[in-house]
């Protein structure tokens, strides 16, 4: 872990599904994944992060494992996998598997045993509670998917914080986490260069098992993340399976931290030396617009929060900076398309480009979402149906339905925000089924890859978004310049600019990046002297007086003195 190879990696997630598909059944595959390694080794990425490939009877989209022995069908096989880490390897990169160890599927052998036998050693694995009374479950708390934490299974209630059909795993139990410390040899030993730990925060819960005491929905029910988040036991384990598993291996570990941790919180879980993470993702920089839970609002009241955008960057940097590696991101197979969500799609190829160059040259590791390099954007489905992949997001059009919304309200909210938009297929080219394989079985494609969103057209215009993005991640990678995103100290310029995203990085070279965030002309007072412009999304510079114009969604990145 010493070699903390990730610090100077550009990352890139891939949601297999929907990302190639090489045998013609409709569904993105490893095989598609490995035919397109020189293309994204072409564009400069060195480190994937691949989505949940193991079986799974997929009611979460396979985040809800059934044996992490095997790899799902759907995907390929054992020897895929081998052969996708070969073939990365000989081109210099990376893989991080998608890992979930918060919970299994119901499906998963040890759950059926714990079902089946009661005085089994599988029924520990899981959280088992009498109710509190009749057809009441052991306590008052609330899951993320909108239900009771809770579901009947015999005498007794098992916990799930997510679907019913992924039961959480007891981490207090020693036998447990001997198992789980196993599967992550085995994949470290077949060639994997470490994990994404899907959910990782969720892992300790409050063994008491009282009701919370905050204020109950309608339904009775409290969604108290204090119950199950970031508890002092978290720490415990993960040291424990780094000790036991990671000190071993040169591999990089990254948590998912979702929106339940603070920086402060985080540092213990990824402070060097010695920490159990190298790094954690959050939610904090993916919903500065007020999109999130929006549906009351109109289309013209979701807008980009520059102060809140900055101050949570900062917030980050200031807790993290020399002491623990940051991994950036700004959106992923959870979250709307970033285009759609802090640019426009009507000056798209402005603002891709400015979104990427401002994330970019910020600090930390990029992760890059399969499809953001082509400025993929939102699906604009005509019904909810085309919704029903996600079971998360159809148990919030129900909820919706109850609380008396109409289905065109419903579809508009959905379009805007639902985790399905990042879910549509890869746009490859402009044939048929985009260059994807066979009609894509689970989500629809996205019309617009006949607009020019796709590879193929983008790879021929050399003033692409893609071509940028290829262009920029090369400036990142050059010695120069990695040293002072790296290394120079961070600082923002005019922080209180209500429209423009500008820092600087001191150092040898000092680089400075400024970024209009509005589809309008604004304006930036600017004493520095311009030394080089050496990324731009526009022809020419408007300087005059010290005053910058900025076109809609304009950026630089410069050498300044």
């Amino acid at each position: 872990m010493a070699s903390a190879w990730w610090k100077s990696s550009i990352g890139y997630m891939i949601y297999p599904e929907s990302f190639k598909d090489s045998n013609g059944d409709g569904i993105g595959d490893l095989g598609g994944i490995i035919s397109k390694l020189d293309y994204l080794h072409d564009l400069g990425v060195d480190l994937l992060w691949i989505g949940p490939l193991f079986d799974s009877p997929m009611d979460d989209n396979g985040y809800d494992v059934r044996d992490y022995g095997k790899i799902n069908p759907l995907y390929g096989t054992m020897d895929d996998l081998k052969r996708l880490f070969s073939e990365a390897h000989a081109r210099n990169m990376r893989v991080l598997l998608d890992f979930p160890i918060n919970h299994t599927s119901d499906e998963h052998p040890w759950f059926q045993k714990a079902l089946s036998d009661p005085s089994s050693k599988e029924r520990g694995y899981y959280y088992f509670k009498k109710g509190k009374g009749e057809n009441l479950p052991p306590n008052n708390w609330a899951g993320f998917f909108s239900t009771s934490a809770w579901e009947k299974a015999g005498e007794e209630y098992y916990l799930h914080i997510f679907t019913k059909k992924m039961p959480d795993l007891n981490w207090e139990n020693p036998e447990l986490r001997k198992e789980i410390y196993d599967i992550a040899r085995f994949y470290l030993e077949l060639g994997c260069d470490g994990f994404r730990l899907d959910a990782v925060t969720h892992l300790a819960k409050d063994l008491s098992f009282e009701d919370s005491e905050m204020k109950p929905d309608p339904n009775g029910l409290v969604l108290d993340t204090s119950k199950f988040s970031n508890r002092p036991r978290l720490y415990d384990y993960l040291s424990e399976f780094r000790e036991e598993v990671f000190s071993h291996y040169d591999c990089l570990v990254v948590g998912e931290a979702g929106g339940c941790i603070s920086p402060e919180e985080s540092l213990k879980l990824v402070e060097k030396p010695g920490a159990p993470l190298n790094m954690v993702f959050n939610f904090d920089t993916v919903w500065n617009n007020g999109n999130f839970d929006s549906i009351k609002k109109k289309d013209e009241e979701i807008f980009t929060d520059v102060f809140a955008l900055r101050r949570n960057f900062m917030r980050w940097y200031e807790v993290l900076n020399g002491k623990a590696d940051m991994p950036l991101y700004w959106c992923n197979h959870d979250h709307p398309r970033v285009v759609s969500q802090y640019g426009s799609v009507a000056y798209r190829n402005e603002s891709a480009k400015m979104l990427f160059l401002t994330l970019l040259f910020l600090y930390g590791t990029p992760f890059i979402y399969n499809g953001e390099e082509i400025g993929m954007s939102n699906a604009n489905y005509g019904s909810l149906g085309d919704f029903k992949s996600d079971r998360g997001t159809m148990n919030s059009v129900e909820a919706y339905k109850k609380e008396g919304y109409d289905e065109e309200t419903i579809l508009h909210y959905l379009n805007r925000t639902s985790r399905v938009n990042a879910r549509t297929p890869m746009q490859w080219d402009r044939s048929e089924n985009v260059g994807f394989g066979s009609k894509p079985a689970i989500n629809k494609v996205n019309p617009n890859y006949l607009e020019g969103v796709n590879v193929y057209d983008e790879m021929c215009d050399p003033y692409s978004i893609l071509n940028f993005y290829q262009y920029a991640i090369a400036l990142r990678k050059n010695p120069a310049y990695a040293d002072a995103v790296e290394y120079g100290r961070l600082s923002y310029v005019d922080p209180n600019h209500p429209d423009v995203f500008s820092y600087l990085h001191e150092g040898g070279t000092k680089l400075m990046v400024i970024s209009n965030f509005r589809p309008y002309t604004v304006y930036f007072t600017f004493y520095y002297e311009m030394k080089d412009v050496l990324l731009h999304n526009y022809d020419g510079v408007l300087l005059k007086d010290h005053v910058i114009t900025l076109r809609p969604f304009e950026s630089f990145l410069l050498v300044v003195r």
